[in-house]
């Protein structure tokens, strides 16, 4: 197989598999999707064209982007609704594009891909095979590995319209008081038309700051005071609070089990939304865990101290900083070759003792002295092998990769040294 992906203007994609999954609304979904052969040629074509193609995103495009986030977005929105920038005399386009990538125009999307042309030749028969240059509604992509980058593609330049910020495929444009809405509608009209894509009239709108909006799962909103505020949506809320609920509410599940599995879903939620203003009962989850506390103390008559226990490990706490996340510089990219900048930037995410480690190796590996640029994980390890010593000389922050090189190491010569004892043993014995 490895010899058939280097030969890109062959490779002939299979059909795809189809499987239909029910949808929120009680819809049916049908997701397309290529064999694993065909999945290994889209995710070679995808490195191939990622960086070529990052060098002409714009800057305030960040869905399905290396060094991007939603947290990138959020800011974003921040930075031009917030008391400076006179955002409670502003208004919002919240931008809604039908869901046809299925039509999308591949002569006008193709025409944009910057390849060689047996690398185009290769993707004209991927999507003739039916893979569709979509974004995924969550998660890793099901349709395609390449399918989001070509997505991205085929919208970038519609952040130039008007000053917006864009995540995939979601949308919101900023307007000041004297900014014509209908025109910028219909030059985004005019744009996605090109593409063979429609706005969709009926969830589109224009709402005033004042009045709030949901975006990415977050409630924008300006006060009457101009402060701004960001909070998780209620329909964000929701979801998760019924997924709480039904594991508390699980009587198949061992208490034990529910607060670990409570646990990860949590954590997510709450640093998901780090950056929010968090307090209050509600969000604090204040509720939740108290129904948890009750639910727990009544399974198999736990006391109340194992019962406390188990709730602060089913809903760990994540530190918040409302606004405080630092945005992407504008055009910087993984790719340019700034290995210092991203290796400073990744470093934020992490916190307490690999943080202070990364800090005082210059951001750098402990173990191969590579820049630790954000494309693996970054563990911390404890040089003596004892978990229970976190002294600073004994901490090192190292590549995933690099740790597992390190425990193989140590492995390797631990086998090697129990052989030995064996062997002489054996002689000893006879």
């Amino acid at each position: 197989m490895a010899q058939k992906l280097k030969e890109a203007n062959r490779w002939e994609h299979k059909g795809l598999r189809e499987v239909k999954i029910p949808k929120k609304n009680g819809k049916m979904r049908t997701l397309k999707i290529p064999t694993i052969a065909d999945r290994a040629w889209q995710c070679l074509v995808k490195y191939a064209l990622e960086p070529a193609h990052e060098v002409t995103f714009h800057a305030r495009s960040y869905g399905f982007r290396p060094g991007r986030s939603t947290q990138d977005a959020q800011k974003y929105v921040f930075n031009n609704l917030y008391s400076r920038a006179n955002g409670k005399n502003k208004r919002v386009i919240e931008l809604d594009i039908e869901k046809c990538f299925d039509r999308i125009s591949h002569s006008a999307m193709m025409s944009k891909v910057i390849a060689p042309q047996q690398i185009k030749t290769g993707l004209w028969k991927c999507l003739r095979a039916g893979v569709s240059p979509e974004f995924p509604e969550q998660g890793t992509p099901q349709g395609g590995v390449v399918s989001p980058l070509l997505a991205n593609i085929a919208l970038n330049g519609i952040e130039e319209i008007h000053p917006s910020v864009r995540y995939a495929d979601d949308m919101v444009f900023f307007l000041k008081p004297k900014d014509d809405a209908e025109r910028i509608l219909e030059n985004v009209q005019q744009f996605l038309a090109e593409r063979g894509m429609n706005i969709s009239a009926e969830k589109t709108k224009i709402t005033r700051t004042t009045a709030g909006f949901d975006f990415l799962g977050w409630h924008f909103k300006v006060q009457k005071n101009g402060k701004f505020r960001c909070t998780p949506s209620e329909e964000n809320y929701e979801k998760f609070r019924k997924k709480v609920k039904a594991i508390v509410n699980n009587s198949a599940l061992a208490t034990t089990a529910k607060a670990k599995k409570l646990a990860s879903i949590v954590r997510g939620w709450r640093s998901y939304h780090r950056y929010c203003k968090m307090d209050g009962s509600r969000f604090s989850l204040w509720y939740l865990s108290h129904d948890a506390f009750k639910r727990f103390k009544s399974d198999k008559n736990k006391g109340q101290n194992e019962a406390k226990i188990l709730v602060n490990q089913a809903f760990p706490a994540v530190p918040y900083s409302e606004n405080k996340f630092v945005i992407v510089k504008a055009e910087k990219s993984p790719y340019d070759g700034d290995l210092l900048y991203w290796s400073k930037r990744n470093s934020n995410l992490y916190d307490g003792h690999t943080a202070k480690a990364l800090k005082r190796q210059g951001y750098k590996c402990g173990h191969c002295g590579h820049y630790l640029d954000g494309n693996e994980k970054v563990h911390l390890h404890h040089i003596d092998g004892n978990h229970d010593n976190w002294k600073p000389k004994n901490l090192l922050a190292v590549h995933e990769s690099c740790h597992d090189y390190i425990h193989m190491g140590m492995h390797v010569k631990s086998l090697r040294l129990s052989r030995s004892v064996v062997r002489g043993n054996l002689h000893a014995t006879f």
